[in-house]
């Protein structure tokens, strides 16, 4: 794709450079790894004009993953896409080149398959396996919490896909709600690999030059990182279980077992194993996830030297054939709420009238996190290659001036003193607040603002729950995915350094 002139060509031809498998031997004492990489999903010659694109699945740390149907084959995909300047910035292309390989030979039915990938001067783009049925953390949102029955169906498929990765040595690092897909049907596919770590024996082919340090690098999600991460421990398949335990309890309650006010409070809840069970939780549900919350990762079922054959054998699986877990009915999605709320008459208020006219702090965004500056050219055409991209819903397009393209996106609870509604709110890179009713498609106000930022600020309280004070008001937002703090950095990246 011909975006940008030469600049944009020669970032291009740099990435190449640091994205290229080295083909170089690996240390004395390191397991050998091949040196000749051949992907059974191919890198093509396509573009972004080639598909049609849908609506946001995802957003993560330097990616967003969008539906997108292939338009010469109508095949439909998730494309994960991931910029360039932020993984060179942030040192993540290690991270990406191992994504990358261990997704293309994870081969089982529960693990999300990854069909090609391609690029651009500014972007990589994974094609993968699109799941219909959406995150498993959208079906606990929607019926408050799981039953016993289809806790057990969806943590016996994930346990199915753990053995198999924990079996080929990998360490997936980011096991939560979120990262498990529903496919249409119902079915698990554990996705997200970005956080994958390689163990000494691993059985697949991973880059010579992996290192297999003993730090236990912090990665994850807060509520799901175990203790032993937290006090730099190294590594292990123990990890994962803890994580399991945590989505287990998560399924059964509708919330995460440690969860707290701020991610200092969730640590130190996590460290002092603070863990409580509703009055609701069978015995044998309890007695499970306890075994998997142990504080020694050694001692979690299924970490022990019977591997998974003593937690598949626990008493809350009874029942489970294991050979066949897959040849099971899934059970009923929930649908996506709909509900019809009334106007908010004070909406109105929440619309300043002032349009700031200098130039915006400008850099592709990855979850919110803007860095450094570009020249105007070069922001040109990324700004227009962004409106193409984040154009991933029409009925949302409405709000959005030629132009003007998508940062951030999600739905969030508005929250007022005894109630609260559900709205659509949008940060744009004019940069603009948009929030939208999400039943009637109807905007409820927005927020302008210039790059001296003395009319808005943003107060976070927790991890789901922050602030937007203006020269008038403060709106008060609950967000399920807790994203307080990504909301935070992309609002604050407008303002001029």
């Amino acid at each position: 794709m011909a975006i940008g002139g030469g600049g944009g060509e020669e970032m291009e031809k740099d990435f190449e450079a640091k994205l290229r498998f080295q083909q170089t031997q690996g240390q004395q004492g390191q397991v050998q790894r091949c040196n000749s990489i051949t992907f059974r999903a191919p890198q093509e010659p396509f573009t972004v004009d080639d598909f049609e694109l849908g609506k946001m699945y995802g957003v993560g740390s330097y990616s967003k993953v969008l539906k997108a149907k292939k338009k010469d084959s109508g095949k439909v995909y998730a494309l994960k896409i991931m910029d360039k300047k932020f993984i060179t910035k942030e040192n993540k292309i290690s991270y990406v080149k191992l994504e990358r390989i261990v997704l293309d030979q994870l081969d089982h039915p529960g693990i999300i398959r990854l069909y090609f990938t391609f690029q651009d001067t500014y972007s990589l783009y994974m094609a993968l396996e699109s799941c219909e049925g959406g995150e498993l953390f959208d079906q606990i949102t929607r019926k408050g919490r799981l039953s016993e029955d289809e806790t057990r169906f969806y943590a016996a498929e994930v346990i199915d896909a753990l053995e198999y990765i924990h079996g080929v040595g990998l360490i997936h690092r980011d096991i939560k709600p979120e990262n498990l897909l529903l496919t249409a049907d119902g079915h698990v596919k554990i996705a997200d690999f970005g956080s994958v770590k390689p163990t000494r024996d691993s059985k697949l082919t991973v880059l010579p030059n992996t290192t297999f340090d003993k730090a236990c690098t912090f990665v994850g999600t807060a509520a799901y990182v175990p203790p032993e991460v937290l006090n730099s421990c190294p590594a292990s398949f123990g990890n994962d279980l803890w994580a399991l335990g945590c989505t287990l309890y998560q399924m059964l309650s509708g919330c995460s077992p440690f969860k707290d006010a701020s991610e200092w409070l969730i640590f130190q809840r996590i460290i002092a194993r603070d863990l409580k069970f509703p009055d609701y939780f069978s015995n044998e549900a309890r007695d499970l996830i306890d075994k998997l919350l142990d504080t020694e990762p050694s001692m979690r079922l299924g970490a022990g030297p019977d591997g998974y054959a003593t937690l598949k054998m626990h008493p809350f699986f009874k029942g489970i054939d294991w050979k066949n877990i897959r040849k099971y009915s899934p059970p009923e999605l929930a649908p996506e709420l709909n509900e019809v709320e009334d106007d908010d008459s004070q909406e109105a208020t929440w619309n300043l009238s002032h349009i700031g006219g200098g130039l915006l702090h400008q850099q592709l965004v990855a979850n919110g996190n803007i860095n450094g500056a570009t020249s105007s050219s070069e922001t040109h055409c990324r700004i227009s290659k962004l409106a193409k991209i984040d154009s991933f819903d029409s009925k949302w397009q409405e709000f959005l001036e030629p132009g003007e393209s998508v940062v951030m996106i999600s739905k969030l609870k508005k929250l007022h003193k005894l109630t609260s509604k559900k709205v659509q709110l949008i940060l744009t890179d004019k940069p603009k607040l948009v929030c939208v009713d999400p039943s009637k498609v109807m905007s409820k106000g927005n927020i302008i603002w210039s790059d001296s930022f003395g009319d808005i600020s943003i107060q976070v309280a927790s991890s789901s729950h922050f602030k937007i004070l203006t020269t008038k008001k403060v709106i008060s937002f609950e967000d399920a995915k807790q994203q307080a703090y990504q909301w935070k950095k992309a609002i604050e990246s407008f303002q001029s350094s």
